[in-house]
């Protein structure tokens, strides 16, 4: 049986001036495994409608399967993304979110899930339900990469998050994102926290120039971020987790539990890759995550 991954998450298209982009975190990851050559299926939601076409074309054409269902929308999501004087974005959403697709027949390696899609109801809590059910043959992974604008407070959301790191083995990170979640906390120990628990196994903390930590059961690890002329920082953290799913992947880690024994070497090795594939996107407009031949030592 080929082994394949499966994303659970938005879709959606970020309007940038005049131009209509395929976006949403959790297809944009789904997009980096599929260009980094994993087979990988994505349940989300989108219309039948011209943007839904946008985003079916970009899907098929980086090689991502869509699980039946996921374009039962009434009208595809939107997005609008403004720039400040660092390339960081922000949006105003126009955006439902409901799973639909058929995801209970299926049995992955590996289902990652995160950002509006684990925050805003109703479908919240069917990705919750969809986790627990594939927890014990599936490495979950998950990445809160919050969107205030449309989640609504920290204080309502953080008990929802808490739950889908309960659940998860691997949560990547950002500080700003737990700067948000729980504020006057240094980030570093809300995830030193958070990986003290049974799970996750691992907590990667991304800090953008920064670099990132790594916290597994035996330390703590710091890869700097390679230096990078930034176009703009869309879909940057979307590639990083692409990128660190992917070397995990071929280093066999998603497998039988294999991240609570990861090895110094194997977990650098995968943030390394990961950091790369973060570069790259940086380095050109958009959410473009790199294809495997565009990297220097591909997983």
């Amino acid at each position: 049986m080929e082994q394949f991954a499966l994303v659970i998450g938005e879709s959606l298209i970020d309007v940038v001036g005049a131009a209509r982009l395929p976006g949403g975190s959790p297809m944009n990851v789904a997009v980096g495994l599929g260009r980094l050559g994993r087979p990988v299926k994505l349940a989300t939601w989108f219309g039948q409608d011209t943007d839904g076409g946008l985003i079916a074309a970009h899907l098929a054409s980086s090689h991502v399967g869509v699980v039946p269902g996921s374009d039962g929308a009434a009208h595809t999501s939107t997005a609008q993304v403004v720039f400040d004087d660092a390339g960081s974005a922000s949006y105003m959403f126009d955006l439902e979110w409901r799973l639909a697709g058929l995801v209970g027949d299926l049995h992955p390696i590996v289902v990652h899930t995160g950002s509006i899609a684990a925050a805003l109801q109703p479908g919240a809590d069917d990705v919750l339900t969809a986790l627990r059910a594939m927890r014990g043959t599936a490495t979950i992974s998950f990445d809160p990469n919050v969107r205030p604008q449309i989640i609504g407070p920290a204080d309502d959301v953080r008990p929802l998050m808490d739950e889908f790191v309960r659940l998860a083995d691997i949560v990547k990170v950002s500080d700003e994102d737990l700067a948000w979640l729980n504020p006057g906390v240094p980030p570093i120990e809300t995830a030193r926290r958070w990986a003290a628990g049974e799970n996750p196994a691992l907590v990667v903390l991304t800090k953008g120039a920064q670099g990132v930590t790594a916290i597994i059961r035996g330390g703590e690890y710091d890869v700097a971020a390679p230096a990078v002329q930034v176009a703009d920082t869309v879909g940057a953290g979307d590639a990083f987790m692409a990128g660190l799913l992917h070397a995990l992947w071929g280093d066999g880690l998603l497998c039988d539990r294999g991240l609570n024994h990861i090895s110094e070497p194997a977990l650098l090795h995968a943030l390394t890759v990961a950091t790369q594939v973060a570069a790259i996107t940086l380095s050109r407009p958009g959410a473009d995550p790199p294809w495997s031949w565009e990297l220097e030592s591909p997983a």
